[in-house]
């Protein structure tokens, strides 16, 4: 089985090991596509609930540029209620199976944190496990990651989907998310997980107000002192709303989408999780473009 390297540069960089085989390599940010099998996320609930939907739109992603497709069968906006396993599982699974038939290149993650569907999802040929909880709500989900040798992304987020947005408070967030990740790379790494396997995402929009997710933005390069790749997810988030009050809906934030993106990859993002993969990645081609000028 061949996997493709996604590099632009002979220089050595960190690498991301994947579940399957092969690596992502880290020499130029990477753009993570979302690909939403659901009937109510926040930004585009519904329109790739069909399975046939969610695999074309998929492929376009890939097309367009997407390094990784980050698959998720459970909406996690502000307030959503859980779907349970069997029907996350019911969601995602053949959308994964299709877009494998379909491309042996394309790197895919699963977005759950139950062990269950990351089994699943895995066994279809999944590459990565992007966890929001950081491992902390499926208490198996590190023996999944064990067995398929997966990398996994450890996100913050205060409480739960449900409450996670009444009334988060930090005395000082960068520093409180930076303890969380050490508590969690620490926990990974004492159940067996591989260093090499883990990515961090500092959670812009789950339990954060707005002075914190730019306080986050700003201050990304204070993660950086973990030696592990940052992932960002800004994309089409409500505290762009706040700052622009013409983005009322969630589609018409596609200007300060590209900004955050943009910002992120500045300040040391390694990986961006967005909606709109082709903009997205002209905009880091040009930014790339300047930074590799001599």
């Amino acid at each position: 089985m061949t996997k493709q390297i996604l590099t632009r540069s002979a220089e050595q960089k960190p690498v991301i090991r994947l579940a399957r085989s092969g690596q992502l390599e880290l020499s130029r940010p990477l753009v993570m596509g979302v690909l939403n099998v659901t009937p109510d996320s926040f930004s585009d609930g519904g329109q790739y609930f069909d399975a046939d939907a969610a695999v074309e739109r998929g492929l376009i992603m890939q097309a367009a540029g997407a390094d990784i497709l980050d698959i998720g069968g459970e909406s996690t906006r502000p307030g959503a209620e859980p779907v349970d396993e069997a029907e996350e599982i019911r969601r995602v699974l053949p959308v994964i199976e299709a877009i494998r038939k379909q491309t042996d290149t394309a790197v895919i993650s699963i977005d759950t944190y139950k062990a269950g569907v990351a089994s699943a999802a895995l066994e279809a040929g999944t590459d990565i496990v992007n966890d929001i909880s950081a491992l902390r709500f499926d208490t198996a989900m590190v023996e999944v990651l064990r067995r398929f040798s997966a990398p996994v992304v450890l996100m913050h987020m205060l409480g739960e989907p449900r409450t996670m947005q009444k009334k988060p408070n930090y005395d000082n967030c960068v520093r409180e998310i930076g303890e969380f990740f050490d508590e969690r790379v620490a926990f990974a790494e004492s159940h067996g997980i591989d260093r090499s396997r883990l990515i961090l995402d500092p959670g812009i929009g789950f339990g954060k107000r707005l002075a914190d997710n730019l306080d986050i933005l700003a201050n990304l390069r204070e993660f950086k002192r973990f030696g592990l790749p940052l992932l960002v997810g800004a994309s089409r988030k409500r505290f762009i709303e706040m700052i622009h009050a013409g983005a009322d809906r969630a589609d018409d934030r596609l200007g300060g989408s590209i900004a955050a993106a943009v910002m992120a990859v500045a300040n040391g993002a390694d990986i961006v999780r967005v909606h709109d993969v082709a903009e997205t990645v002209e905009a880091l081609k040009v930014v790339q473009a300047i930074r590799t000028t001599r």
